[in-house]
């Protein structure tokens, strides 16, 4: 079978080879990120086989919509733009049906194609020489030589390398520098210097087109990244928005059913919903039962009972049973639209690392510029009949030298080592800024499903009641369940296997939603459900049973059975503690975070289960808002906050704290909202990437420092400090060397990462 992940066919999206969207054309089946990519594809799927996913534009209401940047604040754009204080792409404010950087990624990946294809070829021509032993670096000779890598570096430069320049434009016009301010100057002052040597041969100068290559080739490299991630962010807005079906059937005052677009749904309408359909709006049930999955809204696994006068939420699904529904609230007014607000405003407030080299840009450039500079009016002035050659040498070779390619690497050469061994320990790094809060985080909040236990409920223990054997109770409970869609029933069926039970189905089935189910196994007549179904039975006896066995076991679901009208046992089922999280609960709090449990499941068993982990701070019960409510809350009190959480409940409160934290089981949902993503689920893991986050921001700082060290000392060698004592100006040749030291060393530091040790609390 092919493990290898593929694309969406639509928008071009990364597919994992398991995806649960699939759909067949012509033989071949192809895997969609989204239902809006599958619906699309259905309709029309030789136009996008075709490759036409430039029809793929944004939703047209982006042309108009407020967009904002996520870095800085008051900038705010009619349209799609670009920030003219850090250069970053706007994002609208708002949740759209369209990807808002689908064309520009498209775009920007073009141009890396474009640059790559150029550059390669450059940087034979420049170094070719030295592979093959001639007297020169170069490969040709001049003006061949010149000529050929003119023609390779300009297109590279002025064409792909474009909105490069028209950003670090943008910068000086706002009097903001930032890192697209140092590329261009990077960039020019190397493609200038060789025109110039170029051009005037008797000014000694070297060539670096293939520098002004290379480092456009990166920086576009570096955007296609950047891009790529903040599509993978919006995708899981898109898949939110997804859980609410397309469509709703309506029913008229005559009972006759039609189907309306949802935007047309109404407040007051009444809705059917049949068995396996997502509810479409928000609203009270008019009649019927059914069981309804709302793992989406609580993270509880087990699907609850609905009959007259209960609450439904757009998103959950009917696992069995119909409903009519009255609508009370639609559109931008259900839960659901609540939760993608909740999650688009949580992730637009998160700020770049980035951040942190721009501010030092900023002063940083103007600085280079005024060395520059004065050097090249200083040597003019006072260096007589040369001092215009050796001002204009000297002026290049601070140009040159403060190229800054050793300060854009500081950061992010820290962070792929670091990303790449977090993922080598079982966590996956959404982006820099999570890596980097993870280290000051003090606070963890802890969903209790499918975090702190397994997600799957499990028979934990079964209690018999003379005469009836434990076989006996379990055999006869499994034969009715062999016939309910309760979703217990599965964990019942498979505790009888584990006994090497075979239980015979049941004649005469009937269920009662939410309450029990009845059989003949047999002969004998087998209830089996809550006490109260066994009580309006006339079995006697449940209620004092599910005192006893309460007490033991708060965080359990209690099944009754009784044969022939006495009762003969009851049957636990929980869902089980991870194996690790005793461990984990000891390795966090060992490394100072203060651990709280936050679950929208019932307060007895949340309860439970923090008691059992010794963990004092807990809070059952918890709505999506709510949770997302306490990560502000801390916050606000100056709290560092994590929050970890495996289900679509969770996504607000992921996406609100300095660091989301998601399970490798959980949904997609929860990891796409989620900066951080542990793949086996085990907390044990965070441990070691808060220790990782430590030495990588330890690892950044010295990045940092070598790099504005390498500056502080070549600049003034560079400007002609020295030619007092050797009588030589530092030529562009040599500070291109040292250029290319700065930048080794940074990486070579970087690269320590790799072997940093992982055990053991903070310091």
């Amino acid at each position: 079978m092919n493990s290898a992940p593929t694309l969406d066919p639509v928008c071009g999206m990364t597919v994992a080879p398991d995806a649960p969207l699939r759909h067949e054309h012509k033989g071949v089946t192809y895997l969609f990120c989204a239902e809006s990519c599958l619906r699309r594809f259905r309709a029309e799927p030789e136009r996008f086989l075709a490759g036409e996913r430039a029809a793929m534009a944004p939703d047209e209401a982006l042309a108009s919509a407020v967009h904002i940047c996520p870095m800085c604040d008051g900038v705010r754009s009619i349209g799609p733009a670009n920030c003219p204080k850090c250069g970053m792409a706007l994002e609208p404010q708002g949740v759209f049906a369209g990807d808002p950087f689908e064309h520009e990624h498209r775009l920007m990946r073009q141009r890396l194609v474009f640059a790559a294809a150029l550059s390669a070829p450059l940087a034979i021509v420049a170094m070719g020489g030295m592979l093959v032993g001639g007297e020169h670096h170069a490969l040709l000779d001049e003006p061949l030589n010149g000529a050929l890598q003119a023609a390779l570096a300009t297109p590279v430069v002025f064409g792909a390398g474009w909105p490069i320049l028209q950003r670090a434009a943008a910068s000086l016009r706002a009097r903001s520098a930032n890192m697209f301010t140092l590329l261009a100057l990077g960039i020019g002052a190397a493609w200038c210097a060789s025109v110039a040597a170029l051009l005037a041969p008797e000014l000694g100068l070297e060539l670096y087109f293939e520098s002004a290559a290379l480092v456009t080739t990166l920086a576009l490299l570096g955007q296609v990244l950047e891009l790529s991630a903040r599509r993978k962010t919006g995708a899981a807005l898109r898949e939110l928005l997804d859980l609410a079906p397309p469509t709703a059937l309506v029913l008229d005052p005559l009972g006759n059913e039609r189907e309306l677009p949802l935007a047309q749904v109404r407040e007051g309408f009444v809705l059917r919903v049949k068995p396996g359909a997502r509810v479409p709006v928000d609203g009270v049930v008019l009649d019927g039962e059914a069981n309804v999955d709302e793992a989406m809204l609580t993270g509880e696994p087990l699907a609850q009972p609905k009959r007259q006068g209960d609450t439904l939420t757009a998103g959950t699904v009917l696992v069995s049973g119909s409903l009519r529904l009255l609508a009370e609230r639609v559109g931008g007014a259900t839960t659901l639209s609540r939760i993608v607000e909740l999650v688009a405003r949580a992730q637009r407030s998160r700020a770049p690392v980035q951040a942190q080299v721009d501010k030092v840009a900023a002063w940083f450039t103007p600085a280079v510029l005024v060395v520059a500079l004065g050097a090249a009016v200083a040597w003019t002035l006072l260096g007589g009949e040369d001092g215009l050659a050796h001002g204009l040498v000297a002026a290049i070779s601070v140009l040159v030298i403060a190229c800054p390619c050793a300060l854009g690497l500081a950061t992010p050469m820290s962070i792929v080592v670091a990303t790449a061994r977090a993922a080598h320990e079982g966590v996956l790094f959404r982006d820099a800024a999570a890596l980097q809060a993870l280290a000051k985080v003090d606070v963890l909040l802890v969903d209790k499903t499918g975090t702190l236990t397994e997600g799957r409920p499990r028979v934990v223990d079964v209690h018999a009641r003379e005469p009836f054997t434990v076989h006996e109770i379990v055999e006869a409970a499994a034969a009715v369940e062999r016939a309910s869609e309760h979703p217990l029933a599965a964990a019942i069926l498979a505790h009888a296997e584990a006994l090497g039970l075979r239980p015979v189905a049941a004649e005469r089935f009937e269920s009662s939603a939410g309450r029990g189910a009845r059989g003949l196994v047999q002969g004998r007549e087998v209830l089996v459900g809550n006490a109260a179904h066994l009580s309006e039975r006339g079995v006697r006896g449940s209620e004092d049973m599910a005192a006893r066995v309460a007490a033991e076991h708060a965080d359990g679901s209690l099944v009754f059975v009784a044969l022939d009208g006495r009762l003969g046992g009851v049957l636990v089922l929980a869902d089980p503690l991870r194996a690790s999280a005793r461990a984990a609960r000891a390795e966090l709090a060992a490394d100072g975070l203060e651990l709280q449990v936050l679950s929208g499941d019932r307060t007895p068993a949340v309860a439970a289960v923090a008691h059992a982990l010794g963990i004092e701070r807990f809070e059952g019960d918890a709505t999506p808002e709510r949770k997302a409510q306490v990560v502000a809350e801390l916050r606000a009190r100056g709290r560092r906050v994590a929050m970890a959480g495996d289900g679509v409940n969770d996504a607000p409160a992921l996406a609100l704290a300095d660091v989301g934290i998601a399970m490798g089981g959980g949904t997609d949902i929860a990891k796409h909202a989620a900066a951080v993503t542990l793949v086996k689920g085990d907390l044990r893991a965070l441990a070691r990437a808060r220790a990782l986050s430590r030495a990588t921001l330890a690892n950044i700082r010295q990045n940092l420092w070598l790099a504005f060290g390498y500056n502080a000392l070549c600049l003034p060698i560079a400007a002609g400090a020295l030619y007092p004592l050797t009588g030589a100006l530092l030529s562009p040749t040599l500070a291109a060397a040292a250029m290319t030291f700065s930048s080794v060393s940074v990486i070579g530091n970087a690269l320590r990462l790799r072997r940093v040790a992982l055990n053991g609390p903070a310091r």
